[in-house]
């Protein structure tokens, strides 16, 4: 059976046994807060339940790294429909230690890319359209640094509510033990 089989034969179960009662919320966050983090899979549950959260409590914006890569991009965009659309009044941006993108090889990711039939010419293109391909698939090396430089990109958004706290945490994802990077409630204005 594939993966998409056994997933839809188990809905089947979840939705006959009505299992989704327990997970009724409204689409605005209890907490009134909005976690921006990386989609490792360590993650799932830790990094929400390390932080004393539960469904619902919280909107969830996750990808690879925790990385805003453009002030103009779709994460920032979450964040900001979370504030102004959603009802969110605080925004906490966690990093983890042990992540996959403070360790990328971009160079075996563009081997990987082109034994799965990506051609080189393609990356010739991308970069000579103006996207640098190692750029948009560079990690970093400090991720108390990323974090921080997040939460930059958030304040000088031309967009950002600065009465909004912007809270800066590292998560390790063996311990769930949180490591604070920057304190919102001291720069509120």
């Amino acid at each position: 059976m594939t993966l998409l089989q056994n997933i839809l034969k188990y809905n089947e179960s979840f939705v006959a046994n009505k299992d989704f009662e327990q997970y009724k919320t409204s689409k605005n966050p209890d907490k009134k807060a909005v976690l921006f983090t990386c989609m490792d899979t360590r993650l799932q549950d830790l990094g929400t339940k390390a932080l004393g959260f539960n469904n619902g409590d919280i909107k969830v914006v996750k990808n690879a790294g925790a990385v805003i890569t453009h002030p103009y991009g779709s994460t920032m965009r979450s964040l900001l429909v979370a504030i102004y659309a959603l009802g969110a009044e605080e925004i906490i941006i966690m990093g983890h230690k042990d992540c996959g993108m403070g360790s990328i090889d971009v160079d075996a990711v563009k081997e990987t890319m082109k034994e799965r039939g990506i051609k080189e010419e393609t990356l010739d293109i991308l970069n000579r359209s103006g996207i640098d391909v190692n750029h948009f698939l560079e990690g970093f090396s400090d991720v108390f640094e990323r974090v921080q430089h997040n939460i930059d990109i958030v304040y000088n958004h031309p967009l950002f509510d600065r009465s909004i706290p912007v809270h800066g945490l590292v998560i390790d994802p063996a311990t769930g033990e949180l490591d604070l990077v920057h304190d919102g409630y001291k720069t509120q204005q």
